[in-house]
């Protein structure tokens, strides 16, 4: 059903740590260390700077994959991992982008369950990678029979 997809990635797409949005996070997760939002904190950190959240990225524009079309209900969010080369710099600019990996199929309790595996990409302006997160979406029996009409 997803086979054709994978390989397939979104153009990159500017994103911005901002500052605001980071403390409302911080905030919003309860986690209010102030390595996140304060500044003095910050400057006398090993970074030299704030940074952001481990699951930051989450709120990131990763772009579109063409032809890559999920319905809107019906997906179960299946697990997620982030694996950083280094911190998220409060004030820097990120280009995102998601690709497929992997997409398969298994047998369970409820039918046949298609798995998609995507991978989103943060890089700096020079293009080193900051980090990447993958994602598995678990598409239902139900939702496989809609989408193959």
């Amino acid at each position: 059903m997803f086979k054709d997809q994978i390989g397939k990635q979104s153009d990159k797409v500017k994103n911005v740590v901002e500052r605001g949005a980071v403390k409302k996070f911080a905030e919003a997760i309860g986690d209010l260390h102030p390595i996140y939002f304060d500044e003095d904190t910050g400057r006398l950190s090993r970074y030299g700077k704030n940074i952001a959240p481990p699951t930051f990225p989450r709120v990131f524009d990763y772009g579109v994959i063409e032809g890559l079309h999920l319905p809107n209900k019906g997906l179960i969010h299946g697990e997620q991992s982030f694996h950083y080369v280094r911190p998220l710099y409060v004030g820097e600019e990120v280009y995102c982008y998601s690709q497929v990996k992997n997409y398969f199929e298994k047998k369970g309790n409820f039918g046949e369950m298609g798995f998609l595996v995507v991978e989103n990409v943060g890089v700096d302006v020079d293009g080193n990678t900051i980090f990447t997160s993958s994602s598995t979406v678990v598409i239902s029996e139900a939702v496989r029979k809609v989408l193959t009409k």
